[in-house]
């Protein structure tokens, strides 16, 4: 059966925690009272990210109240993905939350695409979520408790043109979230894939963005799905904008 942790035990693990949905994630985690480990590709990003949340690189007492500490990891190198969650494992004791955000996105027809654009898409958004998975959940397991949260994408149901690998990443993260839920729900561990709809980040232009989702909303969604009962698992959440433009 699952527990509830206590707030000076609750340990969040986030991808691509240093800019947009992810540092609104690792932002309310901590304001929750997580201990939140981060990261990014980028160690200027993870730099600049911890400055502007207060954490650090460093180590610290749970006693000195909620961490942010974060460190460049690029998820699709499995060996540096598991040598960032042992670090997790061995400062923290435990993951309670794994929250698999690092993506990006390359768009283009599909006979435009190159193989590099292809698998920079595929390895990131998947392979590097399927990285994150099978390092946390055995700890998990072990644990009799934890909760993977995947940010999929409304992408990841409806497939436009230009978004072949796009598309496909997140048609993937969906069908292996479904996947991941029934492996592991009965070690009391429960995956979630949510799908936001467009969301005001670097993925889009600057102009007429006021109707799109904001990064808090998707954190919001992560903080209410966190407060479930351990009885109830909803495993696939779409959130999207209330007033759209009009077609």
């Amino acid at each position: 059966m699952s527990v509830q942790r206590t707030t000076e035990e609750r340990v969040a693990v986030v991808t691509g925690g240093s800019r947009g949905i992810g540092k609104a994630i690792v932002r309310a985690l901590a304001g929750d009272g997580w201990q939140v480990f981060f990261c990014s590709r980028s160690a200027e990003s993870v730099d600049a990210a911890l400055e502007e949340l207060g954490g650090s690189t460093d180590g610290g007492s749970p006693q000195d109240g909620p961490r942010v500490r974060g460190r460049a990891v690029d998820v699709r190198d499995e060996g540096a993905v598991d040598a960032f969650v042992a670090w997790v494992l061995e400062e923290a004791g435990r993951i309670d939350c794994l929250v698999n955000n690092a993506g990006l996105g390359r768009f283009g027809s599909i006979d435009e695409l190159s193989g590099v654009e292809w698998r920079e898409v595929i390895e990131t958004n998947l392979s590097g979520a399927f990285y994150c998975i099978r390092a946390a959940a055995p700890a998990m397991r072990r644990q009799g408790s934890g909760w993977i949260l995947n940010i999929a994408s409304l992408a990841g149901k409806n497939p436009f043109a230009g978004g072949a690998a796009y598309n496909a990443s997140k048609f993937g993260m969906v069908g292996m979230s479904e996947a991941a839920m029934l492996d592991l729900r009965h070690d009391g561990v429960r995956v979630t894939a949510i799908l936001p709809g467009s969301v005001d980040t670097d993925f889009h232009s600057r102009k007429e963005r006021q109707w799109m989702l904001h990064p808090d909303d998707v954190a919001r969604t992560v903080l209410d799905l966190l407060a479930y009962p351990a009885r109830a698992l909803p495993s696939q959440v779409e959130i999207r904008p209330s007033q759209p433009p009009r077609k």
